[in-house]
């Protein structure tokens, strides 16, 4: 009977880690039963040391207990009313001293090789600066192969819409920030497979080839997560952690990660984005994005106040509503709504002023931000959210804050 019921759970505990590293072998599909193996090779001998380390806990804990239960039934007191005498038993004390002694180093030395290889980021074509803010990502791109004064950077911004994360919670009365009362009762908008994981600009990288991350941040920690890739990085002020990718040829795609550091109140709304693509469509992204950046910024006046306002709303959207409110009520930040800072003439350039250079908890956003960027979102809040100044701030005159 007893080993009838040994034999039904090894084999349903066999099953079910058959059936999570069944769901979690191809690298796009998500499983709630097991890792998934990722798109790189150090990524997929993460998943390899895995379940090597976790057939040897099940079978050592199969043992363990089973033997705990056959000694239980075995030499219950019932039937052996009287303990045996002896106090030691030599082959038994080397056996299980010597056998986790070689459980121990079986496990070490994988780990140990993956470990070093996770650090190694020598070779590398391509290196990357990611720096971690609240709450978004950076990036700056340093040396590609000969090239080592690329000069390329932006910042990345979540670019899920408002509306599909400021949703009532109703069931303690509570409204976060950025919702309004007017949406209670109203159905939400559907969340897609990625919903709070789109950006707006994406870290490109090449297939094929090693890239290198300097992993930093400005401010709090963070954590760079990318869980296709394998491993991760504490973006910590003041250091630079490294860490590395290769994605294979014939992989390129858009792979997604998280901030994986708790780093405030809205650590939940930093994703990251790779998009991989082939080395020759990597080299014209790059060349067009170092012409861009030699350039200069866009100074080119807005047409009219409709022009600026949606190039401002988007701009709002994604830099400022975290903070603000998606109706400019406020949270973090201060509110626009209705309020002299953004509606009174006296304080239009002192508005500019700090959102060029910051102040008090209100990051400096001149690096962030273009001027024409900023022109449309300062133009933005002075006339949204029931604001009706008629303010249209041109590019020319952020430029003078800078």
């Amino acid at each position: 009977m007893q080993s009838t019921l040994f034999h039904r759970a090894a084999a349903g505990l066999t099953a079910l880690m058959i059936s999570g590293m069944t769901y979690a072998s191809d690298w796009t599909e998500r499983s709630n039963l097991d890792l998934r193996p990722g798109v790189t090779e150090v990524s997929q001998d993460i998943q390899d040391l895995h379940t090597t380390v976790l057939w040897i806990v099940t079978v050592i804990g199969l043992l363990v207990f089973g033997l705990i239960v056959v000694s239980m039934i075995r030499h219950r007191r019932s039937k052996n009313p009287n303990p045996a005498t002896f106090h030691e038993h030599v082959l038994l004390e080397v056996l299980w001293t010597v056998i986790p002694f070689i459980i121990l180093i079986a496990m070490a030395v994988p780990a140990t090789r993956v470990l070093v290889q996770l650090d190694d980021t020598a070779e590398s074509a391509l290196t990357v600066k990611v720096t971690g803010y609240r709450w978004k990502w950076s990036y700056e791109y340093l040396t590609y192969e000969d090239d080592n004064d690329i000069g390329v950077s932006f910042f990345s911004n979540l670019a899920t819409p408002p509306e599909q994360y400021n949703n009532p919670v109703l069931s303690g009365g509570l409204f976060p920030y950025g919702t309004a009362k007017d949406l209670v009762g109203k159905e939400a908008p559907e969340k897609d497979h990625n919903y709070q994981l789109t950006v707006d600009n994406k870290l490109v990288i090449p297939s094929g080839q090693k890239v290198r991350f300097l992993v930093t941040s400005d401010d709090v920690i963070h954590s760079f997560w990318i869980p296709d890739f394998g491993g991760k990085k504490d973006a910590i002020p003041g250091f630079v952690n490294e860490m590395w990718a290769l994605v294979p040829e014939g992989k390129e795609g858009t792979y997604y990660g998280q901030c994986a550091e708790l780093c405030g109140k809205n650590h939940a709304f930093m994703p990251i984005a790779v998009e991989v693509v082939t080395q020759d469509d990597f080299k014209a992204w790059i060349a067009e994005e170092k012409e861009k950046a030699a350039s200069g910024p866009d100074l080119t006046p807005f047409s009219d106040l409709d022009q600026a306002m949606e190039e401002g709303q988007q701009v709002y959207a994604s830099a400022c509503a975290l903070c603000h409110g998606a109706n400019g009520e406020g949270g973090i930040g201060l509110p626009f709504a209705g309020t002299d800072f953004a509606t009174k003439s006296e304080h239009l350039n002192e508005h500019i002023d700090v959102l060029v250079n910051g102040r008090a908890a209100m990051p400096a956003f001149k690096a962030q931000l273009t001027p024409r960027q900023i022109a449309a979102v300062v133009t933005y809040e002075r006339n949204a959210f029931g604001n009706d100044t008629g303010d249209l701030i041109q590019p020319a005159d952020v430029n003078d804050h800078e």
